[in-house]
């Protein structure tokens, strides 16, 4: 090498994935409070954008002209926040990948610690472990109760004493998620849970428990509906990977449709009458229909997801394709009873056989990768 010539910067052994959705007011200001947290470590961020309409890439890609620490994966036609995290683990070549959200609510000043523990060996996983503060606000009492909630639900289920499964902040060996890459799902919200549910007992896993901060600004990638997110994922690990998560998914919103088909048609036969039964089973199930249709757009379907208008036509065709499911189940229904008079039984697969069909009617005519929005 001439004398003159400039030494190149030694790779990073740390990659700081973020996945990102409109935060534009955020993606600098997150840069550099990682820059100050990681003085003395040699590391890089990864903002990976789903086409935010706000200009997010843009200005991370501006960020990434002045600063090789920088670099922007803009993801065109694809969205999600599981599986933008693992595209941003892909493009790695460190030896430990971290992902935080670009909301600023995570403390980065923890990264250092979780560093520092994977490096001497203390452990393969440190998950960075959300604790509630009145003062700073970062955790509501509902999703204080779904975190709680939650947590407890996955350590019956998956045997792993973690106190924040629901956590999405964490750094762990890139080259364990390279080998688990091909069995994460793409979709969903809670990839560490994926990511522990899916390594078995291999992971040796440390919590570092951090304040969660309020959000400021930018748009999360989370609603109230989590939780039916966080179950199908479960359920489909608990089941060996044979029912899909889009699936488990779909039978969940069912579930949830079932009850408000219940709810609706009491109501509605209290406001008219227990004589008008027939119409109060119309409403009710077009009711049933429209919460089912709405549930899965936003999370059954939400990477095809239709908005605006195109939702009147979306609906239509899911009634239409629940119409011939629901006529399929009585018939079926209807003939097993006649066979063999055991009432359950013939209900049960008349059940089956409606969720069967609208949810290949559901994944194959309605939300289809050519409709996404």
């Amino acid at each position: 090498m001439a004398p003159d010539a400039p030494r190149p910067k030694p790779c990073p052994t740390l990659s700081v994935v973020v996945p990102t959705y409109r935060e534009s007011a955020n993606v600098a200001v997150l840069f550099g409070r990682v820059e100050a947290a990681l003085e003395g470590v040699p590391w890089e961020m990864i903002v990976v954008d789903d086409d935010s309409p706000d200009g997010t890439s843009e200005i991370a890609f501006a960020l990434a002209s002045s600063d090789p620490r920088m670099r922007c994966l803009r993801r065109v036609n694809r969205s999600g926040l599981a599986g933008a995290v693992v595209e941003g683990w892909m493009s790695s070549s460190a030896e430990f990948v971290a992902v935080i959200d670009g909301d600023l609510q995570h403390d980065e000043t923890i990264l250092p610690k979780m560093y520092r523990a994977l490096a001497a060996g203390e452990g393969n996983l440190a998950i960075g472990t959300r604790v509630a503060d009145e003062r700073a606000g970062g955790l509501s009492p509902a999703r204080q109760m779904l975190s709680d909630l939650g947590a407890w639900f996955f350590r019956r289920v998956a045997g792993a004493a973690v106190t924040d499964p629901m956590s999405g902040y964490f750094m762990i060996r890139r080259e364990i998620v390279s080998r688990l890459a091909p069995r994460l799902s793409a979709d969903g919200f809670k990839i560490l849970v994926d990511v522990i549910l899916s390594a078995g007992g291999e992971l040796k896993i440390i919590e570092i428990p951090y304040l969660f901060r309020k959000r400021i600004a930018g748009e999360s990638k989370l609603t109230p509906l989590v939780g039916l997110d966080f179950l199908g994922l479960v359920t489909h690990h608990a089941s060996g990977g044979l029912l899909p998560i889009r699936f488990v998914l779909f039978a969940l919103v069912g579930a949830v449709g079932l009850v408000v088909h219940v709810i609706a048609l009491s109501a509605f036969r209290h406001w008219a009458g227990p004589a008008d039964f027939g119409s109060a089973q119309l409403v009710a199930t077009l009711v049933a229909m429209a919460s089912n249709f709405i549930l899965n757009n936003e999370i059954t379907y939400r990477t095809y997801r239709y908005q605006g208008l195109s939702m009147l036509a979306g609906f239509a065709g899911f009634a239409l394709g629940c119409s011939v499911g629901a006529l399929a189940n009585i018939d079926v229904a209807s003939w097993l009873y006649q066979w063999n008079r055991t009432w359950w039984v013939a209900g049960m697969a008349g059940a089956i056989l409606s969720v069967v069909w609208n949810y290949a009617v559901s994944t194959n005519l309605i939300w289809r990768p050519r409709l996404r929005r």
